[in-house]
This record gives structure tokens, sequence and C-alpha cells, in this order.
């Protein structure tokens, strides 16, 4: 196993990892639960960490998470409700229809 980044939360983390797993790659999250240390260890220590499990797979999970951070955020419109979309997000927040594909 080696260490791949700290996750400035859980919920990061969890979705980090959710995304390498998705390409094919061996992840897990460590220091799940440090969080609740914080104050009595320093605070780095107490940040959850993706590792991958296969050394030859580090280089390429590290190149998928640099673009996930170079990502720009869309604007789009749901065309169910029509209702504006922000971010990086795929579903609409407000009816969850998925964001429409180009054709």
């Amino acid at each position: 196993m080696r260490r791949l980044r700290p996750a400035p939360n859980l919920a990061i983390a969890t979705l980090w990892a959710d995304l390498l797993r998705e390409a094919g790659i061996a992840v897990s999250v460590q220091r799940e639960f440090a969080c609740g240390l914080a104050g009595q260890i320093p605070p780095d220590q107490a940040l959850p960490e993706l590792w991958v499990r296969h050394e030859e797979q580090h280089a390429r999970a590290t190149a998928l998470l640099e673009a996930l951070e170079r990502s720009p955020e869309r604007r789009w419109v749901c065309t169910a409700c029509g209702e504006p979309v922000e971010g990086l997000f795929e579903q609409c927040w407000n009816c969850g229809a998925p964001m429409p594909r180009p054709a």
C-alpha cells in the first residue's frame, strides 16, 4: 500500500475513494474516525487519508484526482424543472433529473 493524499474531511475522502474505485483503482480510506481526536493530536494527524493498495496504480490515481481538481465548474438548466444548477453536479438538486448530455 502507498499513501496517496490526505483529504480535508471524511466526506471528501469518501467521494475521492468512490471516484477511484469506479476507475478500477483499489483504494482505501485510512484514519476515518481520527477526526474525533482533533485537539488531542496534531490537526494534520486527524485528517482521513487515501491509500492505494497497489503501487502500480498510484500514478494513475494521482492523475485522476489532479484532473478532478482542475475540472471547471459547470452551469446548466434542468430540462425537467427549469432549475439552474451550478458546480460539478450531474443531477438536479431540486428534482434529481440527470444533467442533459451533449448530442
